[in-house]
Protein backbone atom coordinates (compact mmCIF):
# COMPACT_ATOMS: atom_id res chain seq x y z
CA UNK A 1 0.00 0.00 0.00
CA UNK A 2 1.53 3.40 -0.80
CA UNK A 3 1.11 6.77 1.45
CA UNK A 4 0.60 9.71 -0.19
CA UNK A 5 -2.17 11.65 -2.01
CA UNK A 6 -3.11 11.20 -5.26
CA UNK A 7 -3.17 14.16 -7.85
CA UNK A 8 -6.87 14.24 -8.28
CA UNK A 9 -6.97 14.91 -4.19
CA UNK A 10 -4.26 17.46 -4.61
CA UNK A 11 -6.27 18.90 -7.10
CA UNK A 12 -9.39 18.93 -5.34
CA UNK A 13 -7.85 20.69 -2.54
CA UNK A 14 -6.97 23.65 -4.24
CA UNK A 15 -9.80 24.58 -5.83
CA UNK A 16 -11.51 23.79 -2.22
CA UNK A 17 -9.32 26.41 -1.23
CA UNK A 18 -9.08 28.68 -4.20
CA UNK A 19 -12.87 28.90 -3.77
CA UNK A 20 -12.73 30.12 0.13
CA UNK A 21 -9.99 32.41 -0.67
CA UNK A 22 -12.59 34.24 -3.71
CA UNK A 23 -15.16 34.35 -1.10
CA UNK A 24 -12.38 36.11 1.83
CA UNK A 25 -11.20 38.25 -1.04
CA UNK A 26 -14.83 39.41 -1.55
CA UNK A 27 -15.75 40.08 2.10
CA UNK A 28 -12.52 41.91 3.10
CA UNK A 29 -13.24 44.39 0.27
CA UNK A 30 -16.38 45.03 1.32
CA UNK A 31 -15.20 45.35 4.81
CA UNK A 32 -12.73 48.31 3.45
CA UNK A 33 -15.06 49.61 1.60
CA UNK A 34 -17.82 49.93 4.11
CA UNK A 35 -14.76 51.60 6.69
CA UNK A 36 -13.88 54.39 3.94
CA UNK A 37 -18.17 55.10 3.68
CA UNK A 38 -16.66 56.73 7.91
CA UNK A 39 -14.53 58.99 6.21
CA UNK A 40 -17.81 60.57 4.21
CA UNK A 41 -20.25 60.14 7.86
CA UNK A 42 -17.18 62.00 9.62
CA UNK A 43 -16.48 64.94 6.97
CA UNK A 44 -20.46 65.12 6.21
CA UNK A 45 -21.27 65.51 9.98
CA UNK A 46 -18.19 68.50 10.04
CA UNK A 47 -20.28 70.50 7.11
CA UNK A 48 -23.79 70.05 8.50
CA UNK A 49 -22.29 71.41 11.76
CA UNK A 50 -20.28 74.20 9.81
CA UNK A 51 -23.47 74.98 7.84
CA UNK A 52 -25.51 75.45 10.60
CA UNK A 53 -23.48 77.83 12.14
CA UNK A 54 -23.15 79.45 8.88
CA UNK A 55 -26.60 80.15 8.97
CA UNK A 56 -27.00 81.23 12.35
CA UNK A 57 -24.34 83.81 11.80
CA UNK A 58 -25.09 85.28 8.48
CA UNK A 59 -28.07 83.63 7.84
CA UNK A 60 -27.85 81.70 4.74
CA UNK A 61 -26.24 78.12 3.62
CA UNK A 62 -22.63 78.01 1.95
CA UNK A 63 -20.91 76.00 -0.54
CA UNK A 64 -18.11 73.99 0.67
CA UNK A 65 -15.32 76.42 -0.36
CA UNK A 66 -17.37 79.26 1.53
CA UNK A 67 -17.12 77.75 4.77
CA UNK A 68 -14.05 77.14 6.91
CA UNK A 69 -13.50 73.27 6.34
CA UNK A 70 -10.87 71.59 4.51
CA UNK A 71 -13.09 68.79 2.07
CA UNK A 72 -12.05 68.09 -1.25
CA UNK A 73 -14.27 69.54 -3.63
CA UNK A 74 -13.07 67.19 -6.50
CA UNK A 75 -11.89 64.07 -6.91
CA UNK A 76 -8.36 65.38 -8.35
CA UNK A 77 -7.16 65.37 -4.38
CA UNK A 78 -5.18 62.08 -3.54
CA UNK A 79 -6.12 62.25 0.19
CA UNK A 80 -9.52 61.16 0.48
CA UNK A 81 -12.01 58.48 -1.27
CA UNK A 82 -14.79 61.35 -1.54
CA UNK A 83 -14.93 64.81 -2.87
CA UNK A 84 -17.95 67.21 -1.55
CA UNK A 85 -20.61 69.71 -2.31
CA UNK A 86 -22.74 71.53 -0.29
CA UNK A 87 -25.94 73.00 -1.84
CA UNK A 88 -26.00 77.01 -0.58
CA UNK A 89 -30.20 77.17 -0.94
CA UNK A 90 -30.84 73.62 1.36
CA UNK A 91 -27.47 73.56 3.04
CA UNK A 92 -27.43 69.74 2.21
CA UNK A 93 -24.15 68.51 1.75
CA UNK A 94 -23.05 65.16 -0.62
CA UNK A 95 -20.22 62.98 -0.46
CA UNK A 96 -19.30 61.27 -3.98
CA UNK A 97 -17.54 58.47 -4.00
CA UNK A 98 -14.48 58.94 -6.07
CA UNK A 99 -13.35 55.60 -7.95
CA UNK A 100 -9.56 55.21 -8.96
CA UNK A 101 -7.10 52.25 -9.05
CA UNK A 102 -7.02 52.21 -5.08
CA UNK A 103 -9.89 54.47 -4.78
CA UNK A 104 -7.88 57.37 -3.96
CA UNK A 105 -6.34 58.06 -7.33
CA UNK A 106 -7.09 61.17 -9.20
CA UNK A 107 -9.82 61.40 -11.73
CA UNK A 108 -12.22 58.62 -12.26
CA UNK A 109 -15.98 58.96 -11.68
CA UNK A 110 -19.29 58.50 -9.49
CA UNK A 111 -19.34 55.20 -7.87
CA UNK A 112 -22.44 56.00 -5.14
CA UNK A 113 -22.88 58.92 -2.88
CA UNK A 114 -24.10 59.68 0.61
CA UNK A 115 -25.90 63.32 2.08
CA UNK A 116 -26.49 64.55 5.12
CA UNK A 117 -29.52 67.61 5.50
CA UNK A 118 -28.72 70.17 8.25
CA UNK A 119 -31.81 68.73 9.96
CA UNK A 120 -29.45 65.41 10.17
CA UNK A 121 -31.38 63.18 7.40
CA UNK A 122 -29.20 61.23 5.34
CA UNK A 123 -29.78 59.90 1.91
CA UNK A 124 -28.25 58.68 -1.18
CA UNK A 125 -27.87 56.42 -3.45
CA UNK A 126 -25.80 52.55 -2.88
CA UNK A 127 -23.09 52.21 -1.05
CA UNK A 128 -22.39 52.44 2.86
Amino acid sequence: MRKGFTLVEIVIVIIIVGILAAIGLIQYNRVIEKERGVEARVILGNLKSAEIANFHELGVYATVANLSLSAPVSCAQTTHYFSYTCDAGTGTCTANRCQGLTGKQPGGTVVWNKSLTVAGVWGGTVGY
